[in-house]
């Protein structure tokens, strides 16, 4: 690697959804050669601008995650009036690579790390059709060495500029999600205006339908504004019932997963089809499903996770629905009852869900 003698191939565009919601985007999945050459770059420069990232940065970092961010974004909606929820419109695409280098060159030594940078950048796209796309900015999705890079840039053009300008207004950023916590709307303003400004300055755009200035809403503060609700990192932020440690309700503004992940999620179910996999019995159908309803549940349940109830409701449906398909003496809806309730009762863990919802819903 350091002798500068590899050249990378181009990158295959692989159109995905969106990890969190609605909607598509496109990667570039880098041969698997690629990817090794990638990691040695991205470790190299990771020990060198690792230490200097701004603790409010969580996106790919080490011992951080987006529940650690979706948690500081909750105490701080808690402690200040007024949010500024960023969306950069199609960062991964428009970033500079000008600004990107120059970014590198600023926090390493070797030469060939920035030789690699370069050559990575300037990779051309192969499309579904075999034809090749190339590109004059953007850094593609799906690679190793993306997000070191975004973070990189971002460290300067966001992190770095807000501590500079707007020293007591705290933020977190999740490579190019983030969200700004104002104490009131006036300030919020002078913010996003700002902002406005500043990425126009470093080549990129904030999307001008997406990001808006919120009002965090709840049993104590009971203004009335446009907003009061906006998404981050899968989580919904808006004003919910919630029960005190004295048992009394109250209102309050916290995150629970969001509707466009619900749909996603769901239409990811309906798409298993679990019960017309009569084939299978149910310990295949639990080391099946149980990883990734444990997933949900570990993300979108670490916070308000009774929002997550109707959806593993709904896993035992179809898993009834199995079951009274299977077996013919479980077709009547009394025995196929009592089996469950036995089977809940026994083994009250042998489905990940029925940990938190071991019923089945009421109009099934």
């Amino acid at each position: 690697m350091s002798s500068g003698s590899y050249f990378p191939p181009p990158v295959r565009a692989v159109e995905i959804a969106k990890a969190h919601g609605a909607g598509t985007r496109i990667l570039g999945v880098p041969t698997v050669a690629d990817r090794v050459a990638q990691t040695v770059v991205a470790q190299a420069l990771e020990a060198k601008v690792e230490p200097i990232f701004h603790p409010d940065s969580y996106g790919y970092r080490p011992r951080r995650s987006a529940l650690d961010a979706v948690a500081t974004c909750r105490r701080r909606c808690w402690q200040t009036n007024w949010v500024i929820d960023l969306d950069i419109a199609r960062f991964f695409d428009s970033v500079p690579w000008e600004r990107v280098v120059t970014a590198v060159e600023a926090n390493t030594d070797l030469p060939w790390v920035v030789l690699y940078v370069n050559r990575w950048l300037h990779v051309p796209v192969q499309l579904a059709d075999g034809s090749l796309r190339e590109r004059d900015r953007g850094t593609p999705q799906g690679s190793a060495i993306s997000p070191i890079l975004a973070n990189l840039f971002l460290h300067y053009a966001f992190d770095l500029w807000m501590t500079r300008e707007f020293p007591g207004v705290r933020f977190e950023r999740y490579v190019d999600d983030a969200v700004v916590h104002c104490v009131s709307e006036a300030q919020a303003q002078r913010v996003l205006a700002a902002l406005v400004e500043r990425m126009r300055e470093v080549g990129l755009e904030l999307h001008p339908d997406k990001t808006r200035i919120v009002y965090c809403k709840d049993g104590r503060r009971r203004g009335s504004y446009a907003h009061t609700a906006f998404t981050f990192l899968g989580y919904t932020f808006r004003p919910r019932g919630v029960r005190t440690k004295t048992g009394t309700m109250w209102t309050g503004f916290n995150p629970a997963i969001s509707r466009d992940a619900l749909t996603k999620i769901g239409a990811q179910l309906r798409s298993w089809g679990l019960h017309r996999r009569t084939d299978l019995s149910a310990t295949d159908l639990a080391r099946w499903v149980n990883p990734v309803v444990r997933g949900w549940m570990n993300y979108y349940g670490a916070f308000y996770r009774s929002a997550l109830y109707p959806l593993l409701a709904r896993i035992n449906a179809y898993l009834m629905r199995w079951l009274r398909n299977k077996y013919k003496r479980l077709r009547g809806r009394k025995m196929a009852q009592r089996a469950w309730a036995e089977a809940v009762a026994t083994r009250p863990r042998y489905f990940a869900q029925w940990a938190w919802v071991p019923t089945i819903p009421a109009v099934w």
